[in-house]
Parts: C-alpha cells; sequence; structure tokens
C-alpha cells in the first residue's frame, strides 16, 4: 500500500511555515523602516543641531576675509580651533564649510574643514577646490544659495556609494544683508546605524527559524495524532473493503474518536460500507428477480408468436388469395394481434386487432379475445354476429375494464364477397384491380369490453382478381419522430401506392422501411401491426 503520510506532514509544514516566513518578512520589512526612519531621524536631527551650534561660531560677514587670509588670520585659527572641538565633542565626522561656484555649481572650494581624530578620514585643506560630488548636491546647494530652502539633507545609505554610509546636513550662512556667503555643512558616519540594522536582521532570521522548527516539530506531531493515525486506519479499512465488499467487524468509529471532520468521515465510511453491503445484496436479488422476469417475458413472447399465423404462404394449395402479415410489438410482448384462418373450404376469417395498453396485460388479454374471436368464428356466424357475442363474453369477465379494437371479415373465396364489421378500429385500405389504394371509411361500432349488449353492423365489399385489402393497427399512423410528428393517414397511402401492384409481402415491407425512414432514431411507442390480402379469383369463375 502506497504511503501518503510524509507527504501530508509535508505540505501541511511548508505551508505553515510558508506562511510564517511571509508575516516575518513583512513584519520585518515593517520594523526595518521603521527602525530605520527613527535612527535617521535621530542622527539628522543631531547633524543639525550640531550645524546650528557651528553656525554660531562663525561670524558670517567677515566671510570674504576668512577666505582670504585663511591661516594667517588669527580669526580664522580661532573659529577652525572651536570647530574642531566641536566636532569631536558631538560625535560628528566632519564639519567643514564650503563655497560652491555660483556659475554651475560643478566645484566647491573649502574654506573651514575639520575632522574627527579617531577617524581615518583625510581631511581638506584650506582653499581645496573638489568637484562637486553629483547632481543631487549640486541642487541642494543651489536651493540653499537661492534662498529656496534653510536646510538640507543627503542621506547616503542605499545602492553602491564611494564612501561608508553617512547624512549630510547643510545651511547657509548668511550675511546681516541676508544674502548666503557659504555652505555649513556637518557630516556623520551612519555606523551605529549599520550595525544596528545587521543586528536587528539577524535576530529576526534567529527568531524565525526557532520558530520554524518549533512548528515544524509541533505540527508534525500534532498531525501524526489528529490526521495521520486516523487517516492510515481510513485508507486500510477502505483498501480492504475495495476487495472485500464486506462491512468491518470494528467499526471505524469505534477506533477514530475524533470530533472533528475525520470522525464525521469515519463514521460516513462505517455507514457507507452498510450501505453498499446492504445494496449490493438487494441488487442481487433484483437481478435474479429481473432475470426470472426477462426469462419469463421471452416465453410469453415466444407464446404470442406461436399464437399468431407466422407461416407464409398459410395456404400454399390455395391459389385464389395471398395473403401476409406480420406484428413488432413495442415492449416484449405487445397488445396488437392478427389472424386468419378457413373457416370452411370457401370462406376466410380475416381479424386485426388492437388491445388498449401493452405489455404483459395486454398480452393475455389479446390472447383471450384473439381465441374468443376464433371460436365464435368457426360457429359460422356472421361477423356482426362474432363481435357481439364476444363483446359479451369480453364484458362479462373485465374487472380490470380492457378494452379492444377489431376489425373483422369473412371472404367468401368463390366469389370474392367480403363481409366485414368495425368495432372501434382503423379504416381498411382497400385496392381494387388496376387502381390505387384508397382509405375505406367504413361504419364503426364501440369497441369489445367497452359496454355490455352493443349490436354491430356489418358491410359488404366485393373484390375482383387483382384487388388487395390491407389492415392495420394505430400503431402505423401513430409513429412519430424525434419532432413529435405523427406518420400519419397520408403518408402511409404514399408508401402503399409506390408500387400498388406488388405482393403483400413486398406492400408490407415498402410500408415498415417508411415507417423506419420516418421516425429514424427516435423510440418505437406502440406496436407495428400490418396485414395484406390479395384476392386472385376462383378458378371457378
Amino acid at each position: 500500500m502506497k504511503k501518503h503520510g510524509i507527504g501530508i506532514v509535508f505540505k501541511s509544514i511548508f505551508g505553515i511555515v510558508s506562511l510564517l516566513v511571509i508575516f516575518t518578512v513583512i513584519v520585518s520589512t515593517i520594523g526595518y523602516n521603521s527602525f530605520t526612519e527613527a535612527l535617521l531621524t535621530q542622527y539628522a536631527d543631531g547633524a543639525f543641531l550640531t550645524s546650528d551650534a557651528a553656525a554660531q561660531m562663525i561670524e558670517s560677514d567677515k566671510m570674504d576675509e576668512y577666505i582670504q587670509d585663511g591661516w594667517q588670520s588669527e580669526e580664522y585659527r580661532k573659529v577652525w580651533n572651536d570647530l574642531d572641538r566641536l566636532c569631536n565633542s558631538s560625535g560628528m565626522t566632519f564639519i567643514y564649510v564650503i563655497r560652491p561656484d555660483l556659475s554651475d555649481y560643478e566645484h566647491i572650494t573649502f574654506v573651514f574643514s575639520t575632522i574627527d581624530h579617531d577617524t581615518d578620514f583625510t581631511v581638506y585643506d584650506f582653499g581645496y577646490v573638489r568637484e562637486t560630488t553629483n547632481d543631487e548636491y549640486k541642487e541642494k546647494y543651489r536651493r540653499l544659495y537661492e534662498g529656496i530652502s534653510e536646510q538640507e539633507l543627503v542621506i547616503r545609505d542605499r545602492g553602491y556609494i564611494e564612501t561608508e554610509p553617512h547624512i549630510t546636513a547643510m545651511i547657509p550662512i548668511k550675511d546681516n544683508a541676508g544674502n548666503t556667503t557659504a555652505i555649513l555643512c556637518v557630516q556623520r558616519q551612519m555606523d551605529v546605524l549599520t550595525v544596528a540594522r545587521m543586528t536587528y536582521i539577524k535576530k529576526v532570521i534567529l527568531v524565525l527559524i526557532i520558530l520554524a522548527l518549533a512548528v515544524s516539530i509541533g505540527q508534525a506531531l500534532y498531525l501524526h495524532r489528529m490526521l495521520l493515525r486516523p487517516v492510515k486506519k481510513i485508507t486500510e479499512e477502505s483498501s480492504r473493503f475495495s476487495k472485500e465488499n464486506t462491512a468491518a467487524e470494528q467499526k471505524l468509529s469505534d477506533s477514530i474518536k475524533n470530533k472533528d471532520e475525520i470522525g464525521i468521515l469515519a463514521s460516513s465510511i462505517d455507514q457507507m460500507e452498510n450501505r453498499i453491503v446492504s445494496y449490493v445484496s438487494d441488487i442481487t436479488k433484483i437481478t435474479a428477480e429481473k432475470e426470472r422476469i426477462h426469462t419469463e417475458l421471452s416465453l410469453a413472447a415466444r407464446i404470442q408468436v406461436n399464437m399468431l399465423p407466422s407461416k407464409f404462404p398459410p395456404f400454399p394449395e390455395r391459389t385464389e388469395f395471398d395473403i401476409y402479415a406480420s406484428m413488432t410489438p413495442a415492449k416484449e410482448v405487445g397488445g396488437d394481434f392478427y389472424d386468419f384462418f378457413l373457416i370452411d373450404n370457401d370462406h376466410l376469417c380475416i381479424t386485426i386487432a388492437d388491445v388498449s395498453g401493452k405489455g404483459i396485460p395486454a398480452s393475455l388479454f389479446m390472447m383471450a379475445s384473439k381465441i374468443i374471436l376464433a371460436n365464435y368464428a368457426m360457429m359460422h356466424k356472421s361477423p356482426a354476429q362474432i363481435l357481439e357475442t364476444a363483446n359479451t363474453a369480453i364484458c362479462s369477465n373485465n374487472h380490470e375494464n380492457m378494452f379492444v379494437t377489431v376489425w373483422l371479415g369473412i371472404l367468401e373465396i368463390s366469389t370474392g364477397r367480403l363481409t366485414a364489421a368495425n368495432a372501434g378500429h382503423e379504416y381498411p385500405i382497400l385496392m381494387q384491380s388496376n387502381e390505387e389504394f384508397q382509405l375505406l371509411k367504413d361504419r364503426h361500432g364501440f369497441v369489445l369490453g367497452g359496454m355490455n349488449g352493443l349490436r354491430y353492423k356489418e358491410y359488404e365489399i366485393q373484390l375482383t382478381p387483382g384487388s388487395k385489402l390491407f389492415l392495420y393497427t394505430d400503431g402505423i399512423p401513430e409513429a412519430t419522430d424525434s419532432e413529435q410528428q405523427f406518420f400519419g393517414t397520408e403518408r402511409l397511402l404514399a408508401a402503399l401506392n409506390e408500387v400498388p401492384h406488388a405482393a403483400p409481402q413486398q406492400i408490407l415491407q415498402n410500408v415498415r422501411q417508411a415507417v423506419d425512414d420516418f421516425v429514424k432514431e427516435a423510440e418505437q411507442f406502440d406496436d407495428l401491426t400490418m396485414l395484406c390480402l390479395e384476392y386472385k379469383g376462383s378458378e371457378k369463375g
């Protein structure tokens, strides 16, 4: 069995640690920026306070004298000494006074320059001229000289720089007239800030590692107890059940006591196993029962087929007529039936009928109706008398209120005279010799089994050599396609008249082909029953 526990633990721990890392990065970034901003503010405030103090030591109106005399002036040396003491006592790295080239600010000239004695940086001598560091400095010098701002701050902390990280605070030195005569700069290295930030990052990383280890161990232990062991039991039971298909002797819910979704899953699997076992048992019984019913239906279908004339030609020794019939039930067994038999040597009885309903009930009613009609016909009764006595017999024990439509005719073979009666059945279709098939709208009586004590009318048709009689049930005109349209009587007549002089068997095949072409893939809804009689004439006539 393939194990999935390690994967689950790894994925769970990885997900939690990932969220922890993301959370830590977000919090650390916020803390890092806040910490840096606070220290930078502190550095800047200290640098500006120092610059204000340094500005008090310089007499702004004497700036030109400082530049002209330099170290030769006692006043210059006094100011330089004051600035030097301030630089070394305040913790600043540089305190210097510069005068930029006002034409383009491309160069600066150092007037005063002091340095922290504990550093290794080089101090610029009086009068030293140097290119301006970059465009940022140029812009800040311009703003100070033009009076746009009273102080500027340069932070050299991000990206590649040629010196150590530092800040430079700048203020203008103005004479009594308010004109800027020089710029005083105080520079302070940010080594303390750099060290503090690195210490902060190290602590954050260390805390993150400790938390990740603690979460990993705790999560692994928790998952193993609350998830992996129950899931392993569920997996093993599922595998066992898939092979054996039997309910477990010990239920999962008895060994898994979780009150969460795992416990619900275990209880659900117990119920599922019981239901599947019960379902399989029921399906086995149902399958056996369906198999038995199918066998019985197959037997009933064979019995029904055997009840109908199926040997063609049925009377090979008789040349006066030809007859062919077919019945295709919508289910295994149907309610339609046809029949034809010789009452005596000169009389042929023809019957076609349609029982209400389908399936086995209709099949049983059909067989009973067929036997009753045949029995009364063999008593040499007329078609009307046969229908009347059959209706009485059927109504006497018709507790299910079923009924049957019947067309019944008796052909006098020697003369071609056909006597018929109709009990609610479809109109017959007749073709006299050398003509087309046409609907014969005979008079209908009520269906058999619908009401007791009914009387039926009969009528006569004179057949001549070449005449054909086509009988059918309503399954033919009411056959429907996928759009629920009926095949209809018009299409039936067109199919019959396609080759009207063909033999009865061919005529039935033409009709069936036309129906199949019309309905296509649509399901057969009703029984399809047809019969065709061709009268060829008596040898004596």
